[in-house]
């Protein structure tokens, strides 16, 4: 299974996280949240094994905006239709390695003991 880098094309964490995979020379597949969407129920999947909260981008300026009640009583449902709605309220980038092991945000350093065991 290749690596598939999640995540929106300007974010200047997703540029370090491609820089790295670049200067790593590994191949990879790059998913743009903003022009290829995300699905339900991968986001489904990811919530399973990471949990919503991971996922959930909340620092982010595009949660920070929302309404104090749309941010109110959060639950995973709610989470999993406020990213579908907003996709930049995903934390990024999202690396997907073989056997659909995930790393959630950038750090070089779990980066290359996850891209070491592949």
């Amino acid at each position: 299974m290749p690596v598939t880098l999640y995540g929106i094309k300007n974010c200047d964490t997703m540029k370090k996280a491609r820089t790295f995979l670049d200067k790593q020379g590994v191949d990879y597949k790059f998913h743009d949240y903003k022009t290829a969407g995300i699905e339900r129920a991968m986001l489904e999947q990811w919530s399973k094994k990471l949990g919503w909260e991971t996922l959930l981008n909340r620092p982010g300026t595009t949660f920070r905006k929302l309404p104090d009640l749309e941010k109110e009583g959060l639950t995973e449902k709610k989470a999993i239709a406020l990213m579908l709605a907003q996709p930049s309220m995903i934390r990024r980038p999202v690396l997907e390695l073989s056997g659909g092991r995930l790393l959630v945000g950038f750090d070089p350093g779990a980066y290359k003991a996850a891209l070491s065991k592949r």
